[in-house]
């Protein structure tokens, strides 16, 4: 008899001081896909669902997809919309119990409920209720996990990425399927032990363009070579999250059944964590100010490509609003034109320009206006329409491709030479097509603001002249000690530079 293996996602990076909550409707306008419509819109992309199924077709088991739960990053999860999305999957682990060998879930490892702090584990939690504490359950996660210690006692397997930007989704989960697949037939006894370092994130939130960063991934990947060692996770942390549980980890999934496996995989999770600590000052990135921003966008000479200008801070992949100003106010002071800006989220903007036509001149207030405090207020403009649509783009690069999405209503407004993307719906930048698909040519610029921290790297660096980076003082700045924590464990990275011995902090 093949193996038989519940399967489902559910994927949300919470960000704690962002107002408001996610509520079923976002994981709706993002995904929220059951059983079959799941497996036919990921089943062939570069997804985590996409390599359970190839690892249970080499393996030949029988799967039973739950859900695919997908919201953008964001404010803490509505309880009622936890309930409703772990409910599917608990419901799908009590109807098919009786004849359930594994289960094999796609999480990201920092959702942070409105009635808990740790998503992940409140769903093992349950789960386990559910099928008993022996039944094999791997886990792949985002490498910007909060892995917590409720996790792991619940979970024998954890595989987390080990690229940033994130181009390795699909081969995650054919790794956490094929480890699964060794633990039903009883060739490894699969567990999972944790390191953890008191620091916001890694230095570089885990960037693998980042030689010192890069190596500790390489490490992770050598280690998973040796005896006993089944998978190495390093995860950067969130630092965007306020829960007691915050920092980067480590964990190390071992085969309990090799003798001196588990010591062995202590030591490396206890190096690797090691050197996270070591280098939290070796960060990367060159942060400019708006203004500073904005003259280099004014003065780029875009014969070999256009300036592309990372507004780190406003960036909605770590759930910041994506409407701050202070970027497009500093290019418009500076004169800068013959650029892009992308996104502006702002879906009553949005709604005003859809009333007109392409070619109408329109006044308005655009963006800032979830809150000022974090990236600036509203700017009154007044710019021509060139675009409009209903926001759908289906991706072509290395994260996106092949996978469709929406902005939701969406407008190109031109003003004083820039083409603002306005959108309803949030979300990162992470592929041309998100640009492209509303008229907007990145070969044709003389530079483009895109909001994001990494990940646009992986699409727009290849077509970029030059990248930089801006803080924008949005909610998701560098700044940390802007946003007001206050329930992450103390003394913490950066936070309190004082009182750390030299040695190890555990």
């Amino acid at each position: 008899m093949p193996f038989h293996v519940l399967t489902g996602a559910f994927v949300h990076e919470s960000n704690t001081f962002k107002a408001g909550e996610t509520s079923l409707q976002d994981f709706r306008n993002d995904v929220l896909d059951v059983g079959q419509v799941a497996v036919d819109r990921f089943g062939d992309v570069n997804e985590e669902l996409a390599g359970f199924l190839d690892a249970g077709r080499a393996a030949g088991w029988r799967i039973t997809h739950t859900v695919s739960a997908h919201a953008t990053p964001g404010a803490r999860v509505a309880r009622a919309a936890f309930d409703h999305i772990a409910g599917l999957i608990c419901d799908g682990a009590r109807a098919q119990r009786d004849t359930l060998d594994g289960i094999l879930l796609s999480l990201h490892g920092s959702m942070v409920p409105d009635f808990c702090e740790d998503g992940e584990g409140e769903l093992l939690t349950r789960l386990r209720a559910i099928v008993g504490p022996d039944l094999p359950i791997a886990v792949t996660l985002d490498l910007h996990a909060m892995a917590t210690p409720a996790m792991v006692e619940q979970a024998q397997i954890f595989v987390s990425y080990k690229t940033y930007p994130h181009v390795d989704m699909r081969e995650t989960g054919r790794h956490a399927g094929r480890l699964l697949d060794a633990a039903m037939r009883g060739a490894c006894r699969p567990a999972t032990l944790r390191a953890h370092r008191p620091m916001l994130d890694e230095a570089n939130a885990g960037r693998t363009d980042v030689p010192e960063t890069a190596a500790l991934y390489a490490r992770a990947r050598a280690h998973e070579a040796e005896p006993g060692i089944l998978a190495v996770s390093v995860n950067a942390g969130f630092a965007e999250a306020d829960i007691l549980e915050a920092g980067p980890t480590v964990l190390v999934t071992h085969d309990a059944s090799v003798p001196g496996a588990a010591l062995r995989a202590r030591g490396i999770a206890e190096s690797l964590a090691d050197t996270i600590w070591d280098q939290r000052d070796s960060v990367s990135n060159d942060f400019l100010t708006p203004a500073a921003a904005a003259a280099q966008a004014r003065d780029h000479d875009a014969t070999s490509g256009p300036l592309v200008i990372a507004d780190y801070a406003d960036n909605p992949g770590a759930g910041a609003y994506g409407d701050a100003t202070a970027l497009l106010a500093a290019l418009l002071a500076a004169g800068a034109t013959g650029g892009a800006f992308a996104p502006m989220i702002d879906a009553g903007a949005a709604a005003i320009l859809h009333r007109h036509a392409p070619g109408d001149v329109v006044t308005l207030a655009l963006g800032g206006k979830c809150d000022p405090a974090f990236g600036g207020g509203p700017l009154t403009l007044t710019g021509e329409i060139l675009h409009l649509s209903d926001g759908t783009y289906t991706g072509d690069g290395p994260i996106l491709g092949g996978i469709t999405h929406s902005f939701g209503p969406t407008a190109v407004l031109r003003v004083q030479g820039i083409d603002i993307l306005v959108v309803t719906l949030p979300g990162q930048m992470l592929d041309l097509q998100q640009v492209r698909a509303f008229g907007i040519e990145p070969a044709a610029l003389r530079f483009l603001v895109v909001k994001s921290m990494q990940h646009f790297r992986a699409a727009f660096e290849p077509v970029a002249g030059r990248v930089i980076v801006c803080d924008s003082g949005a909610l998701a700045t560098p700044q940390a000690h802007l946003r007001p924590y206050r329930r992450i464990r103390r003394p913490v990275w950066p936070l309190d530079r004082d009182g750390f011995a030299p040695s190890r902090q555990g």
